[in-house]
């Protein structure tokens, strides 16, 4: 079974730095609209999500039947590859791994495209050699999960004409978008209009710090893909809570506005601190940062009682390799004075 971050149930009283979660926590409105939507749950949910539907169409500015929401980016991810049914994939390695796994479920024949640590785990031109029209589908985490490496539209869009020319699906993961500097300057969401052969994923956990609540979306232009989608997935996958949740996210603008102004203050301090200390660090796009250190950093540091994210499990990685997220300030300067102490 793959090892995911944020597993605080069998790590007891620790400071969590393996999940990257907004540090602000959950807003008071949006636990007040899921308590809610815990006392309308004797009801089902709305099969259609017409209400949250609508309103993310309004904050992303794009049609509401481009949008297909499901319980959490994975479920969107799943439901996409069942509906699709790829026999050929390429995936970047190191990233997430649900698309191995979704993949990997219909009996897809994987490819990859490994990073190189001596280029900093940036994709390099000759990606787009490994695109190709044997290919059926392809994914792009941006930033990606785990180095952080940001990637910049104008790149992006020469892998998506690629993927047109071959007939390939891009499917282009942006859920840490809305963690970055200047969001808007590297979606792609300005291409799905004119573009069928992409899809984009979003997802509430992190900017909200929902995870629990589980809450993603895709975003295509095809029609077709998202009535496969929908016919392949359970009905009544995003419950009441997470619905109304959602809603009430959607109108946190000050709440993002402050906690994003944090995380970009409190990175600048993790950075200074890990290169002080003498640490290879790569990519910190978002509200995460990649590094290198001994390979038994994570558990000296899980003995006291800071849980980093041992990366050694992803494809293309070994020991060694570590993320940590951006917390608060008092967190963070345990975590580098627990460094420190590790590194005498």
């Amino acid at each position: 079974m793959h090892k995911h971050g944020g597993d605080i149930y069998r790590n007891i009283d620790v400071i969590d730095y393996s999940a990257n979660i907004n540090p602000g926590g959950l807003p008071d409105k949006v636990i007040a609209a899921a308590i809610e939507g815990v006392k309308l749950s004797t009801h089902y949910p709305d099969v259609e999500c017409q209400e949250l539907r609508a309103a993310i169409a309004k904050e992303e500015g794009l049609n509401m039947d481009y949008i297909r929401c499901g319980n959490g980016a994975a479920d969107v991810i799943f439901s996409l590859v069942l509906a699709v049914k790829p026999k050929k994939a390429l995936l970047i390695a190191p990233s997430f791994y649900e698309y191995e796994q979704a993949l990997r479920a219909v009996d897809c024949q994987i490819s990859y495209y490994y990073l190189e640590e001596e280029n900093d785990f940036v994709p390099q031109d000759d990606m787009l050699e490994a695109i190709n029209d044997e290919l059926d589908i392809l994914f792009v985490c941006n930033p990606n999960n785990p180095t952080g490496v940001l990637l910049d539209t104008a790149f992006l869009e020469r892998i998506l004409d690629k993927c047109n020319e071959c007939n390939i699906l891009m499917v282009i993961d942006e859920c840490f978008n809305d963690l970055i500097d200047e969001p808007d300057k590297y979606t792609m969401k300005a291409r799905l209009e004119s573009n069928k052969r992409l899809f984009i994923l979003k997802a509430f956990t992190k900017i909200y710090a929902m995870p629990g609540l589980r809450l993603g979306y895709g975003l295509s232009s095809d029609n077709e893909i998202i009535n496969k989608m929908i016919l392949v997935s359970q009905p009544w996958s995003v419950s009441i809570p997470a619905q109304k949740a959602g809603l009430a996210a959607l109108e946190e603008k000050e709440y993002v506005k402050e906690t994003m102004a944090e995380i970009g203050a409190e990175k600048k301090i993790l950075l200074q601190g890990l290169k002080e200390l003498g640490i290879k660090t790569y990519g910190a796009g978002a509200n995460y940062i990649f590094f290198k250190a001994s390979e038994s950093f994570d558990k000296e540091c899980l003995e006291k009682k800071i849980m980093i994210r041992d990366c050694s499990n992803y494809e293309g990685l070994t020991k060694g390799y570590y993320r940590i997220a951006v917390r608060g300030h008092e967190d963070n300067q345990k975590l580098l004075e627990t460094f420190a102490q590790i590194m005498k």
